[in-house]
């Protein structure tokens, strides 16, 4: 009786997944770019932890770029020198560039990720709603009403400006939609820690996928 028990419970266990090689090749990328304005060198890896070295001489970026890393366990390191004497605008842009082409040069053609992502973030009464797709089609839909100027000395209009940036040389769909919020800081820091998680869902490995790309026309 007891071995019929203990034969019943074998069948019954689930398949243990098989172990992750030690040769799994990580999904790693650097991006230099280099213009009259800015110098930008941004290195990430998808399966990372969450480290993160972010030196924009934006301190307000530093921390934006550190909640993408942290939420998204994405290992990131962001150097940038730009011409902050004249206004942030350059260097925020041109981060947000470097960033968009390591993303997408980090993904390759795309095969075997989830694709989508969604996720929806409160910070105290700020909540922020994102979802993406890994489309190969740039659109950005965005309704963030941040109600002051600047957040220290971050002019908060650069926002839009950093996402439509990543997008755009991501070749992304990203929606971000603000639910409530009345607090600048929580609002955007809100938008980032949404972004970052909604990366981690979309850049996922689905393994019934395997290594197909995850479009019906077989390209993306």
């Amino acid at each position: 009786m007891n071995d019929q028990l203990r034969i019943m419970e074998i069948i019954d266990r689930p398949p243990v997944p098989p172990p992750i090689s030690s040769n799994t090749i990580a999904r790693a990328a650097l991006v230099k770019r280099t213009t009259l304005e800015t110098d930008v060198t941004v290195s990430l890896n998808l399966d990372g932890s969450g480290t993160c070295k972010a030196s924009t001489g934006i301190p307000f970026l530093d921390h934006m770029l550190q909640q993408i890393s942290s939420h998204g366990l994405i290992d990131l390191d962001v150097q940038a020198i730009g011409d902050l004497a004249i206004d942030d605008h350059h260097t925020n842009e041109d981060v947000g560039i470097t960033l968009g082409q390591t993303l997408a040069k980090a993904v390759g053609d795309r095969s075997g990720i989830s694709r989508f992502g969604h996720f929806i973030a409160p910070l105290d009464e700020a909540l922020i709603e994102v979802v993406l797709d890994f489309s190969g089609r740039p659109h950005l839909s965005y309704n963030l009403e941040i109600p002051t100027q600047r957040i220290g000395s971050y002019d908060t209009e650069l926002v839009r400006e950093f996402f439509a940036a990543v997008v755009n040389h991501t070749q992304m769909t990203l929606h971000v939609r603000q639910l409530q919020g009345g607090n600048s800081h929580h609002i955007v820091e809100a938008a980032f820690k949404a972004f970052a998680r909604a990366l981690r869902m979309a850049v996922a490995i689905d393994p019934r996928r395997a290594s197909r790309i995850p479009s019906s026309k077989g390209v993306l």
